[in-house]
């Protein structure tokens, strides 16, 4: 209850501090010509019972205060919106937004990994651009380049080392394998989290296929994706290497086991092909965590 207040009180305080951005300058003054004589004025009625109140003392209507030039969206989405729409607002525009975005702050303290405020404001980071265009660039490729493993690894870490981050430079431990071993990095950064999936964020899979070979699902994390976007409904789109090369994938959390609604708008790709006495999976089914790239 005391997060639902708090979220509501900092979108109040957004509301009224951007909602402040341009009050338009007060109308210009009309020339007017002084008339010859004066005018009769009629005489002024005592105000009644029922208009004194709200309305002022003297029962005059309060005229309304001038529309705003600038109407703030609705929810969160709208800013991103707005900083979307212009990723270069002019200064006194900038200023509104710091502040908006400072005030938020005394409410929800400062961005720890994703799923904080500032995640649902603000567009993609230019670091996560960065992550999401190396690998599409790399979407239909059979092969990756050399210098890393042509497998779901070795996409990750080409699409992170576009962003200046090796995936891999803390080292392996003894009998991990690589989707382990950055999922440990990314749990002492303190990156992981399974809410609020952003574009350019890594995401972790569990028995995507027979590690060990035993015929049973014990084979921990074995693979892992880079978050493309996220729609309206939730349904993430991801990049992977999988058996048929570097391919996207889509992946809804709310309806982990819907592979396609009655419409066909399909939710959930299959991740891991039906074998002997096992069913095929749905990515929402088999989905361990997020990790953000800002701390690795």
């Amino acid at each position: 209850m005391l997060l639902r207040r708090s979220s509501l009180v900092t979108l109040m305080s957004l509301g009224c501090l951007v909602g402040c951005a341009h009050v338009p300058d007060a109308a210009p003054r009309m020339a007017m010509e002084l008339p010859a004589a004066p005018v009769a004025r009629p005489p002024v009625e005592a105000p009644s019972v029922a208009s004194v109140g709200a309305a002022g003392a003297l029962g005059v209507k309060a005229e309304a205060p001038p529309p705003l030039a600038f109407v703030m969206p609705e929810g969160s989405a709208g800013l991103a919106a707005l900083l979307e729409a212009d990723p270069h607002p002019v200064p006194e525009e900038a200023g509104v937004i710091a502040a908006a975005l400072e005030a938020a702050a005394l409410f929800t303290g400062p961005t720890q990994g994703a799923g904080a405020f500032w995640d649902e404001l603000l567009p993609p980071s230019k670091l996560a651009r960065g992550i999401v265009a190396r690998a599409a660039q790399l979407v239909g490729a059979r092969r990756l380049d050399r210098s890393v493993p042509n497998d779901c690894s070795g996409l990750v870490r080409l699409a992170y080392l576009q962003a200046g981050i090796d995936l891999v430079a803390h080292g392996f431990l003894a009998g991990e394998n690589a989707v382990t071993g950055i999922f440990r990095r990314a749990q002492a950064a303190n990156a992981v989290h399974r809410l609020n999936p952003r574009p350019g964020d890594l995401a972790f899979f569990k028995e995507t296929y027979d590690r060990n070979r035993d015929g049973k699902r014990n084979d921990g994390m074995t693979h892992i994706a880079v978050v493309e976007s996220v729609a309206p409904d939730g349904t993430v789109t991801f990049i992977h290497r999988g058996g048929k090369g570097v391919a996207r994938s889509r992946m809804n959390l709310a309806r982990p086991t819907v592979h396609k609604l009655n419409s066909g708008a399909l939710l959930n790709d299959f991740i891991r092909p039906a074998s002997k006495g096992m069913r095929a999976y749905l990515a929402g089914e088999l989905f361990v965590a997020f990790a953000s790239p800002g701390g690795l």
